[in-house]
């Protein structure tokens, strides 16, 4: 399997602070979950792929890249071109993502127009084919609709229209089914496990639910204060040997 992404001695600092420490991996075209403890590090990893880090953050790495390209010495039009195009990110709650005053096929459009330079009336019917593709019914009433409209995992569904429309080759997931209820939850997970297969991309999976990376992802890796503490495959999880990933599959509720 060739590397899709490749990271190595990633470090991530505020100020004097490190929040993530010499973290190393690679991956493919398949699904890779990054699981840890909130404060762990894992979105940090994520908005350093996309070099979005928040204010009085800095990265730096012995390599960082994505299909050959350095994310860390390209300029500003080169992550552009990378952002949205071919490194798709779904966050975590569409309430506070989606732009609340657009509305939802605007949004898709403004995408598809940018990334592919296609005139009005075809990014109409690519973002209704996209709003299809992502099991939204009536289309026509979706893309008419704004985002308080919609509940949560018809937000979260929109959402993922909206980074499919770069057509991805990475697709970024971070915390996709936080904010959603179980059935809603399961309905995502099934539209990601659909697309990735029938796409090719490569899904970076960034959750605290052991439990829901277990049965979805391909492998796991296990972070502890910004350090990687465990990789295995997901399937393998509940035997994992770390005290740490110990103690956080010993944390999971119990119905």
């Amino acid at each position: 399997m060739s590397a899709l992404l490749e990271i190595s001695d990633l470090h991530v600092r505020f100020g004097a602070a490190e929040a993530v420490r010499g973290v190393s991996f690679a991956m493919g075209r398949e699904r890779l979950a990054l699981v840890g403890g909130s404060g762990a590090g894992k979105s940090l990893i994520g908005r350093s792929i996309l070099r979005l880090l928040p204010a009085g953050a800095s990265a730096s790495a012995a390599r960082l890249a994505f299909d050959g390209i350095d994310i860390l010495a390209a300029d500003a039009r080169a992550m552009r071109a990378l952002r949205g195009r071919r490194i798709g990110w779904v966050l975590q709650d569409p309430r506070y993502s989606l732009n609340p005053v657009m509305r939802i096929g605007a949004q898709i459009e403004e995408g598809l127009r940018h990334h592919h330079r296609v005139g009005r009336r075809e990014a109409r019917e690519r973002a209704l084919a996209l709003i299809e593709s992502v099991k939204l019914r009536e289309p026509a009433r979706v893309h008419a609709l704004y985002p308080h409209e919609l509940s949560g995992g018809m937000g979260q569904r929109a959402m993922i229209a909206m980074m499919l429309a770069g057509e991805p080759d990475l697709l970024i997931a971070d915390e996709p089914t936080s904010a959603l209820d179980a059935s809603a939850a399961l309905q995502v997970l099934a539209l990601l496990d659909e697309l990735v297969d029938r796409r090719g991309m490569g899904l970076l999976f960034i959750s605290h639910d052991l439990r829901l990376v277990e049965g979805f992802c391909d492998r796991v890796l296990v972070l502890e204060a910004g350090r990687i503490v465990e990789s295995c495959d997901a399937a393998a999880l509940g035997a994992a040997s770390h005290p740490y990933t110990q103690r956080l599959l010993a944390a999971r509720p119990v119905l």
